[in-house]
């Protein structure tokens, strides 16, 4: 598990809200800085806002797969309950063309383990879409239709087992689709998000799971 500092931003009186990160690559920020990572850019806009948060604590890792979480999880160990869990993963299963079918079912998994993570209350569970690697300069070369295709089949998946169990889902494909037009979008490596592009997914989060429900807001 990783965690990181966070400078404090705005006192709140209420307690810190505990905030687990569950995911792959794109929850880790890779190949940008840690506070540059989606996760540690929340805790900090969440802190200008006004709301207690501690820093994220990260259970992910690069090239993970659905079923490499889950283990993932269980060796963690993660203890006591989180007032904030987020889940984002995906695009390794449909990398290494594994099937949706499999998909749903670990996920579904994974979704129900973060539901009780979360002491089984929905509205502090969120998951994130899977972001389009096909529309990255990695991708050159590669049928990125069909990559698409199968991003928004998967995407099917993730929305529909969220809105089944009554959590936030939050579509960040679309922000993933600007790469190919704007390389300050993007890292060095042509094909994960810049901190930039985190900050894009960071905005829509926060006002989904704060400003929506007036959580915490002072």
């Amino acid at each position: 598990m990783e965690t990181a500092d966070v400078k404090p931003g705005k006192p709140s009186r209420e307690a810190p809200i505990r905030f687990l990160a569950l995911g792959d690559s794109y929850t880790i920020g890779e190949s940008v800085k840690p506070g540059e990572s989606w996760p540690f850019q929340l805790v900090r806009f969440a802190r200008d806002h006004g709301i207690a948060i501690d820093p994220p604590t990260i259970i992910a890792k690069t090239g993970w797969t659905t079923d490499e979480l889950l283990e993932g999880i269980r060796a963690a160990s993660p203890a006591g309950l989180y007032q904030l869990v987020s889940l984002l993963i995906g695009v390794n299963n449909l990398y290494r063309e594994r099937s949706s079918e499999v998909f749903r079912a670990e996920f579904r998994a994974l979704l129900d383990l973060s539901l009780e993570l979360a002491g089984a209350r929905e509205e502090d569970v969120v998951v994130l879409s899977i972001p389009d690697w096909g529309a990255t300069p990695f991708a050159e070369g590669k049928d990125r239709d069909r990559i698409s295709r199968v991003t928004d089949e998967f995407n099917d998946v993730c929305r529909e087992e969220a809105l089944s169990s009554s959590v936030h889902y939050i579509d960040v494909t679309g922000f993933s689709r600007m790469g190919l037009d704007d390389v300050s979008l993007l890292t060095a490596d042509g094909l994960h998000p810049s901190g930039a592009m985190y900050s894009l997914w960071v905005e829509k989060v926060f006002h989904s799971v704060f400003l929506d429900q007036n959580r915490q807001i002072k």
